[in-house]
């Protein structure tokens, strides 16, 4: 739930975003898309409005026939959502859905954990508790957990899910330390790293896999061992509309939001300057050029990372060069149904079980995005759809 100033349109923004959002996903559902996914952010500015994703995802469920929702992902640190309101809620929306519920968790970041006055080393051990003991919640009349920061005897959390015996268990992945820790507790893996290369994404699967192979402790009834990845995808019915609709800048904007938000903004310029510089001056550099000359600075993935500091930096780069770069990005799928078709082959390739379409990306109109949604939905028959786990 992006919403930049530029497309505040409406006397109240926030009104004509929720609206938005409401027909998108009831589009969604029409077209045949599997999980409507709605991640939660605080104090995000217009970065991201979803604060409350529950309210949210109980409202899409509501109005949605056979699309599940999904949290990706609900903030696990117990400043964020205690786990026994986290049981609670998410099997309320259970019912709501009549079984169309999945529940994701992360750690969240440093800024956030600022907000909420959480401790960024106890962040990992919160999100594990929360792993097990939901399930357990959802499963058992009595339940016990006695923990330095969460004591409990003999409680009976209700309501228990709908779905028996509960809803799918995910887990956001960014690093390979957290592809593992999702396979070793049997739960699917949230891929949400935007630019990382087929041979990254590739790797971390293959943690994945190996962990939930060799190493996995369910932490709940089941197993769950599906992967999925989030990406920009953005259709229109010529490569030059995708242009002109503003698609790559749209990626732009994200990844220069993100990275604000994430504070990770200074260090991603620095290496893109030194790429920059790399380009100009292959022969310099003393020992960082030695180090960068191991980089291919032409390379598509190190031009864009080029690009994107130059627009981080305030640069007012050309539209048709900020297309020219994005769009070759391995990363992202923009362009025509054919172009977007490929894109989605490229990733079924990896041996992922489903991608997580990201369309509602920064100045987008929102009728760019409903065809967009439209038009990538029209192909999701071409493909192998994953049962829910």
């Amino acid at each position: 739930m992006q919403h930049p100033k530029e497309r505040w349109t409406q006397p109240d923004p926030t009104q004509q975003l929720i609206r938005e959002t409401l027909e998108q996903a009831r589009l969604a559902d029409e077209m045949g898309y599997g999980v409507w996914w709605q991640v939660e952010h605080h104090a995000a500015g217009e970065f991201s409005h979803s604060s409350a994703p529950e309210v949210m995802l109980a409202a899409i469920a509501m109005g949605s026939k056979r699309m599940h929702v999904g949290h990706a992902a609900a903030l696990a640190p117990q400043r964020f959502n205690h786990p026994i309101r986290l049981a609670e809620r998410s099997a309320f929306i259970d019912h709501l859905s009549q079984g169309r519920f999945q529940l994701g968790m992360a750690r969240s970041t440093i800024p956030e954990w600022r907000v909420f006055n959480i401790e960024a080393d106890s962040t990992r051990a919160q999100m594990q508790q929360a792993f097990e003991t939901i399930p357990k919640m959802w499963t058992q009349e009595k339940f016990s957990w006695d923990a330095p920061d969460f004591r409990v005897k003999d409680v009976n959390i209700v309501p228990k899910p709908y779905r028996k015996p509960h809803p799918p268990l995910w887990q956001a992945c960014s690093s390979p330390a957290s592809f593992e820790q999702a396979g070793r507790n049997g739960v699917g893996a949230l891929g949400v790293t935007l630019w990382a290369s087929r041979e990254q994404v590739a790797e971390m699967i293959h943690i994945y896999r190996e962990a939930i192979q060799k190493r996995c402790e369910p932490v709940g009834a089941f197993v769950n061992d599906q992967v999925a990845f989030f990406t920009f995808v953005h259709c229109a019915r010529t490569e030059r509309e995708a242009m002109e609709n503003g698609a790559a800048k749209a990626a732009a904007w994200y990844t220069n939001g993100s990275f604000t938000f994430f504070e990770a903004k200074e260090h991603f310029i620095q290496s893109a300057a030194e790429l920059e510089a790399l380009a100009k001056d292959p022969a310099g550099g003393g020992l960082t050029g030695q180090y960068l000359r191991g980089k291919d600075p032409n390379a598509p993935q190190s031009r864009a990372q080029r690009l994107l500091g130059r627009v981080m930096s305030g640069e007012a780069v050309p539209d048709e060069q900020v297309w020219e770069v994005l769009s070759e990005q391995d990363s992202l799928i923009v362009g025509t149904q054919d172009q977007v078709r490929q894109g989605l082959k490229r990733y079924e390739s990896l041996g992922i079980d489903a991608l997580m379409s990201f369309h509602q990306v920064g100045a987008l109109s929102h009728e760019a995005m409903l065809q967009s949604i439209r038009l990538t939905g029209e192909l999701i028959p071409e493909f192998k759809s994953p049962a829910p786990p």
